[in-house]
């Protein structure tokens, strides 16, 4: 009787557990709506825990990438330096096994953009 009532104590006492991190390492083709039509880019994840880094590619650009997943829930910033500026564009979504979706700010609006895990 003593160890039913200790295990039904722990069950309301001790914190539920946290969902662990999607796993999204790899490389992921990456795609949103342009002003004159589709735009796609390479992100690579390296992962260590719930800890992004990576490169984005779009075309000869590159750009570092860093962030975070907690549970399914993805935050991730590109960083593109260009000649006259270094530009940061904050990407929020959701993974869903080999595909996410969100949004991105985009000039004074946000789009929607996609990713599917590359072959």
């Amino acid at each position: 009787m003593m160890a039913l009532a200790l295990a039904l104590a722990c069950t309301f006492v001790l914190p539920a557990r946290a969902e662990e991190p999607a796993k999204v390492a790899g490389k992921w083709e990456l795609s949103w709506q342009g002003s004159q039509g589709p735009i796609t880019a390479t992100v690579d994840f390296k992962q260590n825990g719930e800890n992004l880094e990576g490169t984005f590619t779009r075309n000869s650009t590159e750009g570092t990438v860093g962030g975070t997943v907690k549970g399914k829930a993805i935050d991730f910033t590109v960083t593109l330096e260009t000649p006259n500026a270094k530009i940061k564009v904050h990407y929020t979504g959701q993974v869903d096994g080999d595909t996410m979706k969100g949004t991105v700010p985009y000039g004074q609006s946000t789009r929607e953009w996609t990713a599917k895990r590359a072959k």
